[in-house]
């Protein structure tokens, strides 16, 4: 009787750990769904250019500092994002909310990135009307116009160093940049023939290591 309920009691302190490992990983669960919520929600309240110009701040509070993903990974994120129909800055939310936390996570990471934007555009659709003659609101935008371009290259910079962009590789993005900026040539078509180049190339070498 008593090696019956020496066993009992080890059943019971086995089954009430795993049912703490249970609680424990889903409080972590929901606290990094949680943190993945503000950190989105943060850059897009604060992010002032939208596109291209949240995309540093994404890259410094997500693989920088939280290391959710590599720098690889963002960059592959990027190209994705960027290559599909939608807004870049939100695109690339949902890829890294659903790399981190699956269908609910990228659903979240989606909201979070809209919803304070959505909020403040309506505030300013409201009441733009009333002040957009004021002088002091035009020097505000006028202020606001450079700081944009600058929060929009920045990435371009970082992206470049972080994709081994050098002599004699630099042709390509100086080639795609023209082509669009000139010609007017789809980004889909770009990002569409650099991978099939990639895939070309990466044939080529392994031929030639043969």
């Amino acid at each position: 009787m008593d090696k019956v309920d020496k066993m009992d009691k080890a059943d019971k302190t086995d089954k009430a750990d795993k049912t703490d490992k249970v609680d424990k990983m889903d409080k972590v669960g929901k606290n990094q769904l949680f943190d993945m919520f503000l950190t989105f929600a943060k850059i897009g309240a604060f992010t002032i250019g939208g596109g291209w110009a949240m995309i540093p701040l994404i890259e410094k509070d997500v693989v920088e500092k939280k290391k959710w993903i590599s720098k690889e990974e963002f960059i592959d994120i990027i190209a994705i994002a960027q290559s599909l129909p939608g807004v870049l800055a939100v695109n690339t939310a949902i890829f890294v909310g659903y790399r981190l936390k699956k269908i609910p996570g990228g659903i979240l990471c989606m909201l979070a990135s809209i919803l304070p934007s959505f909020f403040i555009i309506l505030l300013i659709a409201i009441f733009f009307k009333e002040f957009q003659h004021y002088p002091t609101v035009a020097a505000i935008f006028k202020g606001i116009r450079p700081a944009v371009v600058a929060l929009i290259l920045v990435p371009v910079f970082t992206t470049a160093k972080s994709s081994k962009i050098n002599i004699r590789n630099v042709f390509i993005p100086i080639c795609a940049a023209l082509l669009i900026w000139l010609l007017g040539v789809s980004p889909v078509w770009i990002v569409l023939a650099a991978g099939v180049g990639g895939i070309i190339w990466s044939i080529i070498k392994m031929k030639s290591e043969r």
